[in-house]
């Protein structure tokens, strides 16, 4: 294994017990990728669902396995900081199935992954980190996995059980051998804390309404915190702004009030590699 690859992904691990919270944000080019890291980004993820849409696919692992791998190797070509992948089930529904999948984008430069449960029981996404963790140990490469439990994102079960459902899946993928705990859909401070307190691995949150801010986050005791498709969905929140203006009344106040990134300082981000 490329001992660069394996740097990164020592380093990414860090990232989740430094004492500053790991706000990472999700890319769906290399480009975007470019322009987060030359922000300061330490680390950079992908989004399901932005990348799925900048490749023409709805999420859900609609975009072919042939287009994510493409991808992660076009974004990772640019970059030097390490990168996670959201890998949303592992395209797959076998151990041996995802463990393809992840070899996969490891060889295409990725450090780590989300990988989520869904609807399935807990002991589906279980297996699957098992036999990661199993791949990575004979791969030379200390990937970091990212379990996600969408108790709180599909509210399954009754609301007053979540938080202990949360936990208990979160319990049963550390037992498996994962690196950390993602929990979307939940923005209650006293919830996170508790989720927080309760959970032996780190703890990743989405961005959404009524989430605090970053500094708050780490005060509740979150490691990481992650915008998921909001920045994808903005530029082009964005992009349809400046259409329908130019289509409509011909003027260009949508470029004026968002200046473009200059032409030559994207070139030059895009060649220093």
């Amino acid at each position: 294994m490329n001992p660069s690859q394996i740097a990164k992904a020592q380093a990414f691990k860090q990232l989740h017990h430094a004492s500053k919270i790991l706000v990472l944000l999700n890319c769906w080019d290399a480009a975007s990728a470019r322009v987060f890291e030359l922000a300061g980004a330490p680390a950079v993820a992908t989004t399901s669902s932005g990348l799925a849409a900048a490749n023409g696919y709805p999420d859900g692992q609609h975009i072919t396995r042939d287009r994510l791998f493409d991808a992660v190797r076009r974004i990772t070509r640019v970059m030097n900081v390490p990168l996670t992948v959201d890998l949303e089930a592992g395209y797959g529904k076998t151990a041996a199935e995802v463990c393809e999948t992840v070899r996969a984008v490891v060889e295409a430069g990725a450090i780590g992954m989300n990988l989520e449960d869904a609807t399935e029981p807990p002991g589906v996404l279980g297996d699957k980190i098992e036999g990661i963790r199993e791949l990575a140990n004979r791969i030379g490469l200390p990937v970091f996995v990212n379990a996600r439990t969408d108790v709180y994102l599909r509210q399954l079960g009754e609301k007053d059980g979540r938080l202990d459902e949360a936990v208990r899946r979160i319990k049963t993928y550390a037992g498996a051998g994962a690196d950390g705990a993602f929990v979307p859909g939940v923005t209650d401070s006293a919830t996170i804390r508790r989720i927080a307190k309760e959970s032996p691995l780190p703890l990743n949150v989405m961005l959404a309404p009524g989430l605090a801010p970053a500094p708050e986050l780490q005060a509740l005791g979150v490691a990481r915190l992650s915008i998921g498709g909001a920045a994808a969905f903005a530029a082009m929140a964005l992009a349809r702004k400046i259409a329908q203006e130019l289509l409509t009344t011909g003027s260009y106040d949508a470029f004026t009030a968002n200046p473009p990134i200059p032409h030559p300082e994207v070139m030059k981000m895009l060649s220093a590699q």
